[in-house]
């Protein structure tokens, strides 16, 4: 699933959204389900950044222990967006580990207003549209698939940074394409083709055979500033993709990115 920010943009009459990460899946089940609503985000963000503003960097580590014993969503949207560079990454024993942004007034009403904004377009997007959730494996989602559908992966960017929840290796990247190969289902994929130091040496080994589109951005992620720079992205698929299908996202679209 990544961020989702693909599906939400294009916005499919039917999706069916998935990813291993359970605490991403319940966020955004919560919002379609109407348990977790704009008014309730507002409501809060802004008591949550009051506590935080008064008691500051500890604060931030009181809720980051609540998260890690409860799992709720709303903790979870407060640790994202209060946490280092907006990272999420958790460890071996499952609990989420980001460090605070040391910004204590980080939820100002304007950013409030932002997140806010973010949860309405997508709790409206559900109302009208038919989106699935579902916390299961990629393997078990690409099975899934039918010649009618599109299937669009957004895993780890393999020999980068993996370890948002569980991790990502040679031997997924490899699972990953015998499960795309095998599908009946169009698919797009997303991951990374060479940046100024080292190439992506598995667009060599495994996806090559496909059409293959790259595409220059800034890589924002990453714990120190000199891993955050230009890299070539590239979207695989076993169709053709044409300049124009791909494009650089608009200002509006850049704004719906939630997580």
């Amino acid at each position: 699933m990544g961020t989702g920010v693909v599906a939400f943009n294009l916005a499919p009459q039917q999706a069916l959204l998935c990813d291993t990460n359970p605490h991403l899946i319940n966020f955004y089940k919560a919002i379609n389900e109407g348990s977790l609503t704009p008014e309730i985000v507002r409501q809060f963000l802004n008591v949550e950044g009051a506590k935080l503003l008064e008691k500051g960097e500890s604060y931030y580590y009181e809720v980051r222990k609540r998260f890690n014993k409860e799992h709720q969503p709303l903790d979870f949207l407060f640790l994202n967006r209060a946490g280092f560079n907006g990272m999420i990454r958790f460890n071996k024993k499952g609990q989420f580990n980001i460090p605070f942004c040391r910004k204590p007034q980080r939820f100002a009403q304007a950013y409030i207003t932002k997140i806010v904004n973010q949860v309405d377009y997508v709790a409206k997007l559900f109302k009208h549209k038919d989106f699935t959730f579902k916390c299961q494996t990629f393997e078990e989602t690409i099975k899934a698939g039918t010649k009618a559908d599109i299937i669009y992966c957004d895993p780890p960017y393999i020999d980068r940074h993996v370890d948002y929840y569980n991790g990502w290796n040679g031997e997924h990247e490899q699972a990953l394409f015998n499960a795309l190969f095998q599908s009946p289902s169009l698919f797009i994929l997303s991951t990374w083709h060479h940046n100024d130091y080292r190439k992506n040496e598995y667009i060599k080994s495994l996806w090559s055979q496909f059409d293959i589109l790259t595409h220059e951005h800034f890589y924002h992620v990453g714990g120190s500033e000199k891993n955050r720079n230009h890299i070539i992205e590239a979207i695989v698929s076993n169709y053709e993709v044409s300049l124009y299908e791909y494009d650089a996202p608009t200002k509006k679209q850049e704004q719906l990115r939630l997580l």
